[in-house]
């Protein structure tokens, strides 16, 4: 089978499409043949040997996955051959067949594609463990999303608008402003950080917001909390700047605000069931069409090097996509 593999961690260049062996599932283990996998940017880390997983080299990149059920290992019962499914995965995505953890495999809706059921997991799972686990968001609530145009930006404005909150979108040019308002977002601006508290005092009547979701880092993350609301919650997601920042923590202990830690790669271990209860609600949310990945470009296995350098540029709108088979 064709897979795009990493034999050294280093440069995004350096990765090649080549026929490796089809992996054949071991117990409790689903193998699936690809149709659509989507890109995110801890692949991007990964290649690089910057992210917290260091899989063995040589490996196939690639965490989420849609597709067809090939086979499947001893003790699983959940699907069967010939079922449409996603999935989330350690790795092993970008090929024409993957390996997925039976737990981590879930029966797609007949009406959605298997490229919107590649761009579910991983952004919108992380995205409903951040603001219905670690901060509360509730209806009414006012949400700041940075880096509002990447794949958990848009997610972000989705869920938030599905949750009943106010969404406030900060993206950096008129092309990403334009979908986020597309996506529902209340106010849209762009701006350097140091203008973010200013922007938003007339918006919410000099309190700040509730939540502020940080995909971004950097420089953003301390002014993000500098326009919290007494008692408002920062959640951290990530730091697609590349700068992890460091927070002058006076800043946490006047405004009794809360900084909280999102890794929902390992909350979603520590409780399955929980986070199989957070994939029903999203296909719910799907089929209600209140939420719906957005898809900014669509390529071939043999272009997914290139793409994935494009999304660590942070020059990817929305989610993009690999699509294979017919």
């Amino acid at each position: 089978m064709k897979a795009l593999v990493c034999s050294a961690f280093g440069s995004l260049d350096t990765l090649e499409v080549k026929d490796i062996a089809a992996p054949s599932p071991g117990p409790g283990e689903v193998a699936i043949d690809v149709r659509a996998s989507a890109l995110n940017f801890p692949d991007a880390l990964m290649v690089q040997g910057r992210y917290q997983i260091r899989p063995a080299l040589p490996f196939v990149p690639g965490l989420e996955a849609a597709g067809t059920v090939a086979a499947v290992g001893s003790g699983v019962t959940d699907v069967a051959v010939g079922d449409r499914v996603l999935a989330w995965l350690d790795h092993g995505g970008l090929a024409e067949r993957c390996i997925a953890h039976a737990g981590n495999v879930v029966r797609m809706p007949d009406a959605m594609s298997f490229e919107a059921g590649a761009a579910l997991p991983i952004t919108y799972c992380t995205t409903i463990h951040a603001l219905v686990e670690r901060a509360a968001l509730r209806a009414g609530e006012t949400l700041l999303v940075l880096g509002a145009a990447g794949g958990v930006g848009t997610a972000a404005i989705q869920i938030g608008k599905a949750l009943g909150a106010r969404v406030i979108a900060v993206a950096s040019t008129e092309a990403k402003q334009a979908l986020c308002r597309s996506l529902g977002a209340d106010e849209v601006f762009g701006g350097a950080p140091e203008e973010l508290k200013a922007r938003l005092a007339p918006l919410t009547g000099g309190q700040g917001v509730d939540v502020a979701y940080d995909p971004v880092g950097g420089a953003w993350t301390e002014a993000a909390v500098r326009s919290l609301r007494w008692r408002g919650r920062l959640l951290v997601v990530g730091f697609a700047a590349g700068e992890i920042p460091k927070l002058p923590l006076n800043l946490v202990l006047l405004g009794e605000r809360a900084v909280l830690g999102v890794f929902w790669g390992e909350a979603a271990k520590r409780d399955p069931a929980r986070q199989r209860a957070d994939v029903q609600q999203l296909l719910a949310w799907y089929a209600e069409r209140r939420i719906d990945p957005v898809i900014g470009a669509r390529v071939t296995l043999e272009q997914a090097s290139a793409a994935m350098a494009r999304l660590a540029g942070r020059q990817a709108l929305g989610k993009i996509v690999v699509v294979q088979g017919g």
